[in-house]
């Protein structure tokens, strides 16, 4: 599975960085969230399809 965060509809929410800790990071420039790897570990799977439907503005998009 991959993930991709799409910059120009993220608003920096937090949401997927406090669901999925290890498969999102936060910038310090401009908060927005990015994938730590584009490639979803097999054990943070459950996590990262919670923060797609968590993230308000659907910035988030998976593919197997």
């Amino acid at each position: 599975m991959k993930v991709h965060v799409d910059q120009q509809r993220c608003q920096g929410h937090t949401l997927c960085s406090m669901i999925a800790p290890k498969a999102f990071e936060l910038s310090e420039i401009d908060g927005h969230s990015s994938p730590v790897d584009e490639n979803v570990a097999h054990d943070q799977e459950d996590h990262v399809r919670e923060a797609v439907h968590s993230c308000p503005e659907r910035a988030i998009t998976l593919t197997e």
